[in-house]
């Protein structure tokens, strides 16, 4: 059979050290010009944040600053973002931060016309085309971290704090028009947020290529992805401010976002109900599941792993990676078990229930089942 897809690619991106000064002319071309940027609680004073609200006050453009974003971006912090938009009068969004700050910002632009509930345009089947896309906000996305690569992403994730699960909102148009991507914005990471960041990228990547699904230009950008993760990221977490390793990260997050229209699996099946339920770091979460998930894989990603390994250097095939992928965790610090950064066994089953109606399993290589993955909850608690 001849294979078939649906693909799409990202947008413009002006990448590079300093580009952050072009902030003004990225509005300008995506037809903004009284932009609300929003960002996190624990972004909102920092220097970064303050320069770019200079930068676009110099410009005429004005300061409005929305940062009312938990880590975890919910509907209630979604509904006050879009009553700041519209009580400012604004015309656009400034998506800036990392993955809270980044989704949460996408969905004011996307929610600000649209007058039915966000979880109307979940993505499930064509549920987008209930939107009224000419009421979309345009998108300018700024990303402060190198991981989720939201900022290329026609998705955002949003938390329902009622029944506290992931919910994947999804329309063409939430594509951020333009995209400044300036390393020196991530000099001040912290370690810990370098290495949950950046081996989120790593599992976009890792799960793209694992993936079924017919899709063979993202294939190779998971693989590139892949090789720029382990040989920058160990940089990036030794010395914050090594640029070359800061920019070669903020183009593996990039690639990995653009990869995973390929698929995801298992392993974000699993973190998204473990960071709507315990709050924890989306990443982190991630890389902590990663070796349990490649192990029950293995049958059907060994062959393709072994080619990988042989690019990026890794010896001993399939096994050599995944006992690479254990091995950079612990060098960057990421605790082995989920019970370590608050999750209880106690909820395994609901968890179990949450996962299997994610649509990340679509893209897992083996079928999942609800007993498949209590026994990867129950391994990796």
């Amino acid at each position: 059979m001849t294979p078939t897809g649906n693909w799409t690619y990202p947008t413009a991106i002006r990448f590079g050290a300093g580009r952050l000064g072009e902030l003004p002319e990225a509005c300008a071309e995506a037809g903004i010009t009284r932009p609300l940027l929003v960002t996190d609680r624990g972004l909102a004073e920092l220097p970064i944040t303050r320069a770019a609200l200079d930068i676009l006050e110099a410009a005429g453009l004005g300061r409005g600053l929305f940062a009312e974003v938990d880590p975890n971006p919910n509907e209630q912090n979604l509904e006050a973002g879009v009553e700041a938009y519209r009580a400012g009068g604004h015309d656009g969004v400034i998506a800036f931060g990392g993955g809270s700050g980044l989704d949460l910002g996408k969905m004011v632009a996307f929610m600000s016309g649209q007058t039915r509930p966000v979880w109307d345009f979940e993505d499930i089947g064509d549920w987008w085309r209930r939107a009224d896309a000419d009421a979309i906000g345009p998108i300018v996305a700024v990303p402060t971290t190198a991981g989720t690569g939201s900022e290329v992403g026609r998705a955002s994730v949003i938390t329902n704090s009622r029944s506290h699960e992931k919910k994947i909102i999804f329309h063409p148009k939430v594509l951020p028009a333009v995209v400044v991507c300036d390393p020196e914005l991530t000099v001040g990471m912290p370690r810990p947020i370098t290495a949950g960041t950046g081996l989120d990228a790593f599992a976009h990547c890792v799960e793209a290529f694992s993936s079924p699904h017919y899709h063979p230009m993202s294939q190779g950008i998971a693989l590139e992805g892949m090789r720029l993760v382990k040989d920058y990221l160990p940089r990036a977490y030794a010395d914050g401010t090594d640029l070359e390793a800061r920019a070669q990260m903020m183009s593996a997050a990039m690639m990995g976002s653009t990869a995973f229209q390929k698929g995801l699996g298992a392993i974000h099946a699993m973190s998204h109900p473990i960071g709507a339920v315990f709050n924890s770091h989306h990443g982190t979460t991630n890389a902590i599941c990663m070796p349990a998930v490649l192990e029950f894989n293995a049958d059907m990603i060994r062959s393709r792993f072994d080619m990988a390994a042989a690019y990026l250097g890794v010896e001993g095939g399939f096994d050599g990676f995944r006992t690479f992928a254990q091995e950079l965790n612990d060098q960057l610090g990421i605790p082995r078990t989920l019970s370590e950064i608050g999750a209880t066994p106690d909820r395994i089953d609901d968890l179990a229930e949450m996962a299997i109606q994610d649509p990340s399993c679509g893209g897992n290589p083996v079928k999942l089942t609800v007993e498949d993955l209590k026994g990867l909850f129950r391994q990796c608690m």
